[in-house]
């Protein structure tokens, strides 16, 4: 017996949401990578607190990362385990070289924009096939960006005047 066939979920609808978990897997690596690179290289006079941020990022990616490839073998798929794999899957660019805040944090927020994209065709698809277990997952993933979006957006504003 396999885990699927306790869980009263269509392997078919399923299939396409541990495709789209698959995908969203090799993003969240992409993306944990280049964070750890921004928290070892920004410099500058946001240096305290972007590095610090930095790291509550990755250290969350991390926890996600770990959480996606769990739902994925739970719905009876082998989450992929190599680099190479990633950067065939992934939409998220490496990036290296930044140590520029500014620069960081764009890269940031863009890589928010299509993870949340991402996460609400899964949480679409996820929901067609009855699977409130990866909705609730997801939807909890996107209630903690759109509040991570929110307050990145907020300190890249700078000048009061202008936000």
């Amino acid at each position: 017996m396999k885990t699927l066939d306790y869980l009263h979920l269509d392997a078919s609808k399923v299939s396409k949401v541990v495709s789209g978990l698959q995908e969203l897997l090799a993003d969240y690596q992409v993306f944990y990578t280049n964070l750890r690179g921004f928290h070892w290289n920004i410099k500058g006079h946001a240096f305290f607190v972007l590095h610090s941020k930095f790291e509550d990022l990755y250290d969350d990616a991390a926890e996600k990362i770990d959480e996606i490839a769990e739902r994925i073998l739970m719905l009876g798929g082998e989450p992929v385990n190599t680099f190479s794999e990633y950067l065939k899957t992934a939409r998220v660019k490496e990036v290296s070289g930044v140590s520029c805040g500014e620069e960081a944090l764009k890269n940031i927020l863009e890589t928010y924009s299509l993870l949340i994209g991402e996460e609400r065709t899964i949480l679409s698809l996820a929901s067609e096939a009855k699977d409130e277990s990866t909705v609730s997952l997801i939807s909890d993933y996107l209630k903690g960006q759109e509040k991570t979006v929110w307050m990145l957006v907020a300190f890249s504003s700078g000048d009061c005047k202008n936000a």
